[in-house]
């Protein structure tokens, strides 16, 4: 999983970026595009790893973009600016910091105007990528060529939506219709706002025309930047003063998970302990290929353990006795916290 992390100038997105990821630089080397690898905290995993002593135990991953700092409304060059949204289409998530924050030279906040605005660049910059390839299909029907009469009309739907102010991702038609993959449209990317409030503000700003498809969530970014530089003992001390419940990594990470309707299997044994992300719904025979292709390929059966059923039964052999260890086809929706071991032959 792969969350992009845009917003206006000001707004602390690196200040943001680095207490998720750990990933400090000097101040010099800002302006350049960096990615930081976040493990997703699982207790399940230390669980599944203390039970089968593995070699290796492996947490499932999430990774962070920053753009660099050429990006922003503000942003004079639109050519500069083009180049920042096409460095985040390969993300799975976008995550629009927005300034909550009063400071020294700085406007009175305007979050709600500040979300506007991003908003209005992502719609734009989508309209112009389905209008030109309106155009070419027009082109190309002219010229007595066969077009995608599917295409045609959800890149017509997507161009009369954000014509209207609609962004994609309120449509899950058009936010999911595989015709569209590959334009990785901006505006259908699920969306986290994170508000960065002061120190000691943790409360949700208003913030008009946010429904399911947009998640909101609170983030003291100069705070959280603190606290991911202490030790466990010190950040311990400083969440509790705060009435922090849990840092801002595994917040962010957590409400991403949800964003994006993924969850978290497991294999297990001696060599490792591994957690696999997947979508939710996925079948058994395609989780099977996010572990490896040839499993997928050559699929027979998947053997599945609930987390809760080990942990009720003990041990993986009591499990099976216990008549909880599974035999599932390829059409079998993996879920959340299963244990699973693909039998396969190629």
């Amino acid at each position: 999983m792969k969350s992009g992390i845009i917003g206006l100038p000001g707004s602390g997105k690196t200040t943001i970026f680095e207490a998720l990821t750990l990933n400090f630089e000097e101040t010099g080397r800002r302006g350049e595009n960096r990615i930081g690898t976040v493990q997703v905290p699982d207790s399940r995993v230390d669980v599944l790893s203390e039970m089968y002593a593995p070699h290796k135990t492996t947490y499932a991953q999430v990774e962070y973009f920053l753009p660099g700092s050429s990006h922003g409304g503000h942003e004079k060059d639109a050519g500069k600016e083009q180049v920042t949204w096409t460095s985040v289409r390969d993300c799975d998530a976008l995550i629009h910091v927005t300034r909550n924050f009063s400071g020294y030279g700085l406007d009175p906040p305007a979050p709600d105007e500040d979300f506007r605005k991003i908003n209005q660049e992502l719609m734009l910059d989508d309209f112009l990528v389905a209008e030109k390839r309106l155009e070419r299909l027009a082109l190309d029907q002219k010229r007595g060529k066969k077009i995608d009469r599917v295409e045609f009309s959800l890149l017509q739907q997507c161009v009369e939506s954000l014509e209207n102010n609609i962004p994609l991702r309120k449509s899950s038609e058009l936010a999911t219709a595989p015709q569209l993959k590959g334009f990785a449209f901006l505006s259908a990317k699920p969306l986290l706002i994170l508000f960065n409030n002061e120190d000691d503000n943790d409360q949700l700003p208003a913030l008009e025309d946010v429904t399911s498809e947009e998640f909101c969530q609170i983030i003291r970014g100069k705070l959280e930047h603190e606290l991911a530089q202490m030790s466990a003992e010190e950040a311990g001390d400083f969440l509790t003063e705060f009435n922090i419940s849990a840092s801002a990594k595994d917040r962010v990470i957590s409400q991403s998970y949800e964003l994006l309707g993924l969850i978290s299997f497991f294999t297990v044994g001696e060599d490792e302990v591994r957690a696999w992300t997947i979508k939710k719904n996925t079948r058994a025979v395609e989780a099977a290929g996010v572990i490896h292709t040839d499993m997928q390929k050559g699929f027979i059966r998947a053997e599945v353990l609930s987390y809760k059923d080990l942990i009720a039964a003990g041990t993986y052999a009591a499990a099976r006795k216990k008549g909880t260890v599974r035999l599932e086809g390829k059409t079998y929706e993996v879920r959340d916290g299963d244990i699973v071991h693909i039998r396969f032959n190629v």
